[in-house]
């Protein structure tokens, strides 16, 4: 018989009560150190108190109006999200793969209001990952995403990843846009170049194509700046948030310039729970701690430290792990071993991660997580290695 809940997911044997900081907690009280946060959504890590305060003064208020009213807690997230990006307006979704269809609605829809409705064709790289609504698997174009489900969207035109100068020349005055993650992490924490995000930049601002930035995974913080993108010193026309962006609760958001959302007028989108009170006033708590200098400098601080640590663990077991990549506290271990193998020898020490494409272990902890606890997370690991088979 089939599960009550839709067999979808290969879920580990594992269920968590609760939750403080960097650690899940099983009913029976066993500790789990997270290095999963949720793929990458817990940000300040469980039950964090000025996340569980927002979310309980807001729910003592109101929960939900529909955005046939004005939303003041939308509207200050919105306001701190423009003063801190390159954005002039902001859409709430309720996750990323809803903030991707926006996306691409929108890259079709400020074509068409420019008078050029067949220009549609967006440029995506392969190992991509943008969700998994139609759009989105049709944009990252994987076998494993998209067989079965076809006729797929049509429209989209992927690219080798790190082949930068197919990148480029895939960029024509007919392109419609460039669609692509600042470090793909589904694809395997694989950091674009900052010198390839400025030539994407150029390519786009030459031939009047929209760039468009997916930071679901690499936002808020994960890379040690507010956006992955500032690293590089440039600003995409659309970009997709969310993950972080809500500290756990179900958030997302469109954010574009006022030019690439030319065509969005009244009735051209929608969401009945997008941008709700309760995720607006969380989100709101988020974007005030994160988006802090000193916040933002200490996430650094530490993904150099676990960087450092990680590099040793490599150098300990050179039949396991080939390297560390990745940016800020979104990094990832390339192994000789499958990376499942690793999730499962990690649950026996009571370490949480994440596999990933390209034969990857991902490491996305919260970003308050502490000195000591990158240690023990690192010993944890180390002792999840030695137990692998030789």
């Amino acid at each position: 018989m089939i599960p009550h809940v839709l067999p979808t997911y290969n879920r580990a044997p594992l269920a968590f009560e609760r939750g403080e900081g960097t650690w899940a907690i099983t009913a029976d009280g066993t500790r789990y150190l997270d290095l999963g946060a949720g793929i990458a959504v817990n940000v300040l890590g469980h039950a964090n108190p000025d996340l569980v305060a927002a979310l309980t003064a807001q729910a003592g208020r109101i929960w939900h109006v529909s955005n046939l009213y004005q939303i003041p807690e939308q509207e200050r997230l919105a306001d701190l999200l423009v003063d801190k990006t390159f954005a002039d307006t902001v859409f709430f979704t309720n996750s990323g793969t809803e903030a991707a269809e926006l996306a691409i609605k929108m890259v079709r829809k400020y074509w068409d209001h420019a008078g050029d409705p067949d220009r549609i064709e967006i440029v995506t790289v392969e190992g991509a990952f943008h969700g998994r609504s139609t759009g989105a698997i049709a944009a990252a174009g994987s076998e494993k995403m998209v067989k079965g489900f076809g006729p797929l969207m049509p429209g989209f035109k992927q690219v080798p990843f790190g082949d930068h100068e197919a990148l480029k020349a895939s960029v024509t005055d007919r392109t419609a846009a460039i669609m692509i993650e600042p470090v793909q992490g589904e694809g395997g924490i694989r950091a674009l170049p900052d010198v390839c995000l400025k030539g994407l930049r150029e390519a786009c601002d030459r031939t009047g194509a929209l760039l468009v930035l997916d930071e679901v995974q690499c936002g808020m913080g994960r890379t040690g700046r507010l956006f992955a993108h500032e690293h590089a010193g440039i600003a995409p026309d659309i970009m997709m948030v969310a993950k972080g962006i809500g500290g756990g609760f179900p958030l997302g958001a469109v954010l574009a310039t006022e030019a690439a959302a030319a065509g969005m007028v009244a009735g051209t989108h929608g969401s009945t729970y997008g941008g709700n009170p309760l995720a607006c006033a969380v989100g709101t708590k988020v974007m005030e701690i994160v988006a802090d200098d000193a916040f933002l400098a200490e996430v650094n601080r530490k993904a150099g430290l676990m960087r450092q640590k990680l590099e040793a663990l490599v150098a300990a077991h050179p039949e396991v792990f080939e390297g560390v990549r990745g940016q800020g506290l979104m990094l990832g271990l390339k192994c000789k071993a499958a990376p499942a193998d690793l999730v499962k020898a990690g649950y026996a020490q009571h370490i949480l991660t994440v596999p990933a494409a390209d034969n990857t272990l991902r490491l996305l902890p919260p970003l308050n997580i502490t000195d000591d606890e990158i240690a023990e997370a690192v010993a944890r690991l180390d002792r999840a290695a030695d137990s692998l088979p030789a």
